[in-house]
């Protein structure tokens, strides 16, 4: 029997016959899983230039409502919030500058954030433990440890993670993987991971303006928030802070999340003693990289290699800015190699390529692998299924781990050791050190 404050399918129907306002939007969790009527509440926290791509895909679903907006930056904010209300021809999206509000809401199913890279760990793990599903975007943290209390804190509620890592809903990576998991290339003796180097400009700014007064809406002290205070300068703010440690990790963390993340899933088969889902990861990582000087704006690497030991004595590199080492991820086998990228898939042997196509479509593959619908829409059906997505947290954390093992190691300038069971580096407290960074209180994860 039922108790008085228990809410049942009933009494919610109730409620929405009683209503004579405007359409009332519940949290999903309150109907069964096959009610065709379901939607998923989200609230969406970051909304700049990815946060407000993200905004538009979920807009774009059927199955989800988008009912808050949570933003430091006023004109952010605004703008999300009139494209939110113009969607639906309402006012009912509110809009927060602080993340806690939006998170209290009993309403909302599932967050977005789209945050600079340190600002993922705090809201994501204080969804988790709010009880809300969580779609955030790559790479998974600012720091090794903070991916680690992330992936902790996302089992430990039983949440649905999607890493914004899209390109495992593309069937060109989704083929790549097939082809070296069914094992036309034999067992993989080498693997290269090709990112882009030096800085992209996205915003004009150039590096060299000198600092200043923050914008008129922008709460800069909560912008900046865990990461150590610094004077406000526009070519460190929207996009660009990828280019300074502080708040981001350079072209080696803003792209490992998406090329080495293939190069994993390729990976992902027990023969090749990786997988499944890399849970061995690197035993051994050395790397050298090219810095500016740590007091330029613009402080992270411009050219980098990291050179790895994984299991079956595959040999693994991930490189920025050498020519030899193309984008995307390239796996080689005895029988030959293949290299996938954005638009383009190649292989030693073309047949390999027209026969996994073939055989995915016909799902008649040894190994077959997910067709995602795309990440997005994966996400909203997981979290109605409770399956998990492609790029779940512990994914997006290992894609991510000799990113930040290589950074470390090419600052201590020695190889490291990696235990992937227990996430330690093996005897080398000065390494061990540099896995996690001292927060700015009150913030702490």
């Amino acid at each position: 029997m039922n108790t008085p404050t228990t809410t049942t399918r009933r009494s919610v129907l109730k409620l929405l016959a009683a209503s004579t306002a405007a359409p009332l939007i519940l949290p999903g969790r309150l109907f069964g899983a096959d009610a065709p009527s379901k939607k998923i509440t989200i609230g969406c926290i970051g909304v700049g230039w990815q946060g407000g791509e993200n905004l538009q895909s979920f807009l774009g679903q059927d199955d989800c409502r988008v009912v808050a907006i949570c933003d430091v930056d006023e004109s952010h904010l605004n703008e999300a919030i009139n494209k939110v209300n113009g969607h639906y021809n309402n006012k009912d999206c509110k809009g927060y500058k602080d993340f806690e509000e939006l998170l209290a809401r009993k309403d909302i199913d599932a967050v977005c954030i789209c945050t600079p890279d340190h600002w993922h760990s705090i809201p994501a793990i204080a969804a988790a433990n709010a009880g809300k599903d969580i779609f955030c975007e790559k790479p998974l943290s600012h720091t090794l440890s903070e991916g680690i209390a992330m992936v902790n804190a996302v089992h430990k509620n039983k949440r649905i993670w999607q890493t914004g890592s899209w390109q495992r809903a593309q069937a060109s990576f989704r083929w790549a993987a097939e082809i070296v998991q069914n094992g036309y290339l034999g067992k993989i003796t080498r693997v290269e991971v090709g990112l882009p180097s030096g800085h992209s400009d996205f915003n004009g700014t150039g590096n060299d303006k000198p600092n200043g007064a923050a914008p008129a809406g922008v709460d800069y002290e909560r912008w900046i928030g865990p990461s150590q205070m610094m004077p406000f300068n526009p070519c460190r703010f929207h996009k660009n802070w990828r280019w300074n440690y502080n708040t981001g990790g350079g072209q080696l963390m803003d792209w490992i999340g998406h090329h080495n993340d293939i190069a994993h899933w390729g990976l992902a088969n027990p023969e090749f003693g990786c997988g499944p889902d890399d849970a061995v990861g690197p035993l051994e990582v050395s790397a050298t990289a090219e810095f500016p000087a740590k007091t330029d704006v613009w402080n992270t690497a411009t050219k980098y290699r990291i050179e790895c030991k994984y299991p079956n004595n595959i040999e693994y590199i991930i490189a920025g800015g050498y020519e030899e080492i193309k984008g995307g991820a390239k796996w080689i086998g005895p029988n030959g190699w293949l290299r996938v990228d954005r638009g383009t898939l190649e292989a030693s042997n073309k047949d390999w390529i027209r026969e996994i196509q073939k055989l995915d479509k016909a799902g008649t593959l040894k190994v077959q692998l997910y067709n995602s619908p795309g990440h997005h829409k994966e996400f909203l059906d997981s979290v109605k299924s409770r399956k998990r997505t492609l790029t779940p947290v512990e994914i997006a954390h290992r894609s991510q781990t000799p990113g930040h093992l290589g950074y470390i190691a090419s600052i201590v300038g020695r190889k490291l050791k990696w235990d992937a069971v227990k996430q330690e580096i093996v005897g080398d407290p000065e390494a061990t050190a540099l896995l996690s960074k001292k927060m700015r209180s009150p913030w702490h994860i």
